[in-house]
């Protein structure tokens, strides 16, 4: 429902994802509105002042300060009395509390209790700028985390001009939200129907390739699933996941060999979720192992078909969350054909034919 006041908010990102870019857009909408800060430890005020310019919030009344001292901070802000502020980052700001360097453990940990003291006591809202490691977790102590309310991650390809930013932590609304975005050269813009462009470089009835549906907080979110299934030549197949548990795509193979009757032991195998999306739910099981299936037997699979069911050790397929809404949002994008969990073919959706199955056996023979 938007940002609430004394809230902490913490979003991290790589190097480039556009965290300065987004948040610098944000608080420039808001400037009209309410009193916004904007504190910058990395940056020269001429260079959040080009990128504004660049943006096209260069006569926005937005309130700049470059300083690293947590007490000066505090002290600017107690003056100014923001209804937003933001400090960018919080890797570059000390305390005089602490001893030791900018960015190291304890000088994160004590000055990150200082703004959210300050945020608690005058309801400010205060946005956190983390840095990440090179594990793509973010750097600093793990109680970080806890300290903060809201904990967001803006992730991108460096090859790519989107952006999703997703929710790992929300204690005023819902988990796993996300937002995507497209970097242009006028900054981070809305992309207001993400599965029309997870799905817009499909062709044409291939192997190997499958659409399954997630969902996104609150939302279903169509996308490509890719795999490759090659004879390996070397001592131990290769089995390789981009965007899916690498874990979980061991013990999906295990099922798929004694359920599926598909010996793929010997095969090199490889899963790829177009788009660069992360996969992080137990929707997409069943996909993964057709379009594994698909092109290992080199059977195509046609573009309007799509598949999403959680699949037990046993092979037996089991429903998923909002299963409805995940088929209806297919229909949308005209897809007329959904091979689904039965538990979830609980009514009859108009053009779309639904395969409702229950074991793995009974989709492979489908497809």
């Amino acid at each position: 429902g938007g940002f609430v006041p004394g809230s902490v908010i913490l979003i991290g990102g790589s190097p480039g994802a556009g965290k300065s870019t987004l948040l610098l857009q944000v608080l420039a909408t808001l400037a009209d509105k309410m009193t916004c800060l904007y504190v910058t430890g990395e940056e020269s005020l001429q260079q959040i002042a080009m990128r504004a310019d660049r943006l096209g919030f260069a006569k926005q009344p937005l309130h700049l300060i470059a300083q690293t001292r947590v007490e000066a901070i505090l002290q600017a802000a107690d003056s100014l009395k923001p209804q937003l502020m933001v400090v960018d980052s919080i890797q570059t700001v000390f305390t005089d509390d602490v001893s030791s360097a900018p960015g190291s453990v304890s000088q994160v940990r004590e000055s990150a209790a200082h703004f959210t003291r300050f945020a608690k006591i005058t309801g400010t809202i205060v946005i956190l700028v983390g840095h990440i490691t090179k594990d793509g977790a973010l750097a600093g102590p793990k109680v970080l985390e806890h300290m903060i309310d809201c904990s967001l991650m803006l992730e991108g390809d460096e090859n790519s001009r989107y952006r999703t930013l997703r929710s790992h932590k929300n204690r005023f609304g819902a988990l796993n939200e996300l937002g995507v975005f497209a970097m242009l050269e006028a900054g981070l813009k809305e992309v207001k129907n993400p599965s029309a462009l997870f799905l817009s470089g499909r062709s044409e009835d291939t192997s190997g390739t499958l659409v399954t549906v997630v969902w996104e907080g609150s939302r279903p979110l169509l996308i490509e699933l890719q795999a490759l299934v090659d004879e390996s030549v070397g001592e131990s197949p290769r089995r390789l996941s981009v965007g899916t548990d690498a874990q979980r795509l061991a013990m999906l193979l295990a099922v798929l060999h004694r359920h599926g009757k598909m010996p793929i032991y010997n095969q090199d195998v490889f899963i790829n979720v177009a788009g660069g999306m992360k996969i992080t739910e137990t929707s997409a099981d069943l996909a993964i192992l057709l379009v594994i299936a698909s092109s290992y037997q080199d059977k195509k699979i046609p573009a309007n078909w799509l598949v999403f069911g959680e699949v037990g050790l046993n092979g037996e397929i089991r429903p998923v969350a909002n299963g409805i809404e995940r088929v209806q949002e297919a229909v949308k994008h005209g897809f007329t054909k959904a091979i689904i969990p039965k538990a979830n073919a609980v009514k009859k959706i108009e053009n779309i034919e639904v395969i409702a199955v229950t074991k793995l056996a009974e989709a492979l023979e489908y497809l």
